[in-house]
């Protein structure tokens, strides 16, 4: 499906969604509890919906009413044989395997989309030394048997924190204690400390070690009843607009959030933007703006929305240490480039990162959305500086993390007129 998008100023307020980042590690610490949680407030975008169905191919059950997700884990691991579908969720799959290999699973993993093509090269390496066997032919479908095993595991932190994460819900299940030492320094540190934050409301503590950490074996999750944060990742698309065209309030933005993408404040903020922070309320207004560099390595999912800000800037932006979003959804850096070009922007790709010029204005015209949620609400920001509409592709993508973007972009003054191909 196509959407059209007409130039608009934003102006405008809107509530920041649900955090999916936070929302897939509750439902697994709610699941590996054994027992009743309720989570609130929940989106059900269909990489949640993955992280759901897995944990109930595992024995947990679920049930979803007025936006609050309640998991009932207290048949987890009672299914010794399982198929995970991970639907196209990076999170899903890095988080669910050494979660069911702790449980004993024989456990089968599935992907569509990109998925079967991104990295699990961690896993392949370090759980066949760990009492787990491993049967893939380079990605999906992976097929796990074993029982996991406690000890020392030497992973590195450049490839995704996803690892690390899964690693982290997994070993406080199993009877010793195990370190996980990293052999390359840390990206996305912030996901990590939001897992560890997480585990910790249900009941569980990581010992952080100068290379990684330390986790106790034998520890429970307790049941927790969890209020979700709002997310910044996709609250950045509003507020990107209001530095490029008007004055964009976004509530629910929590400055204290384990989220490392609350680093798009301080961003828009040295761009040049006017951005005013009062509790959980972020309103950003348009200001002249002046191009800046961007270190990617912390906040891989701002790059897109942050590059078309930076067409809107005086000068040359240069983002750097982006090489992970080849890896994503699409190739991000040839397809943000691809975009912003297509739209009458300046965008050279770099071998690790995009070098935007600043244009002041966009002309408009036709997008492909690539498959990619983040490509197509990135075009829908370019919408609001540009001089003519934008038609884009692959529309209905946005499924994958916000389902409800297209309703909350009205909320500023954004106009999304659906057609089928």
């Amino acid at each position: 499906m196509n959407v059209t998008m007409k130039p608009f100023q934003a102006n405008g307020t809107v509530f920041a969604p649900p955090s999916k980042s936070d929302a897939h590690r509750a439902i697994i610490c709610a699941a590996l509890s054994g027992g009743v949680c309720t989570i609130a407030p929940i989106a059900l975008s269909d990489d949640i919906r993955a992280t759901i169905g897995c944990v109930e191919a595992l024995g947990a059950a679920s049930k979803i009413e007025n936006k609050t997700l309640t998991i009932d884990g207290t048949g987890v691991f009672s299914n010794k044989a399982a198929t995970l579908d991970c639907g196209e969720s990076g999170s899903t799959l890095r988080f669910m395997i050494p979660v069911a290999a702790a449980g004993g699973v024989e456990a089968t993993f599935l992907g569509r989309g990109r998925l079967p093509e991104r990295p699990i090269g961690v896993y392949t390496e370090a759980l066949p030394g760990k009492g787990v066997t491993v049967d893939t032919e380079g990605g999906l479908p992976l097929k796990i048997s074993g029982q996991l095993k406690s000890g020392v595991y030497r992973v590195p932190g450049s490839v995704s924190s996803q690892f690390i994460t899964g690693l982290l819900f997994a070993l406080p299940l199993l009877k010793g204690d195990s370190d996980i030492i990293l052999t390359s320094p840390i990206q996305s540190a912030g996901y990590i400390n939001m897992t560890i934050r997480t585990m910790a409301k249900f009941g569980v503590e990581v010992d952080i070690l100068d290379n990684g950490w330390h986790i106790r074996g034998r520890q429970h999750y307790v049941p927790s009843d969890y209020t979700t944060d709002g997310d910044w990742s996709q609250a950045a698309f509003f507020l990107v607009a209001g530095a490029v065209s008007g004055d964009v309030e976004v509530l629910n933005a929590n400055i204290d959030s384990a989220q490392g993408d609350r680093r798009i404040a301080a961003l828009l903020r040295e761009f040049g933007a006017e951005v005013i922070q009062d509790g959980d309320r972020l309103r950003v207004k348009r200001s002249p703006m002046t191009a800046i560099d961007i270190d990617a390595s912390q906040i891989p999912d701002l790059i897109p929305v942050l590059a078309v800000c930076a067409c809107f800037a005086n000068g040359v932006t240069r983002i750097t240490n982006a090489e992970r979003l080849r890896i994503k959804e699409s190739d991000r850096l040839k397809t943000t480039a691809q975009l912003i070009n297509s739209l009458g922007g300046k965008v050279k790709e770099l071998a690790d990162g995009l070098e935007i010029t600043g244009v002041g204005k966009l002309y408009g015209g036709f997008a492909e959305g690539c498959g990619d949620h983040r490509i197509v609400m990135s075009a829908a920001v370019c919408a609001s500086g540009a001089a003519e509409k934008i038609k884009c592709t692959d529309a209905m993508s946005i499924n994958k993390s916000y389902p409800d973007f297209f309703e909350d972009y009205a909320k500023i003054g954004g106009t999304a007129e659906l057609s089928e191909v």
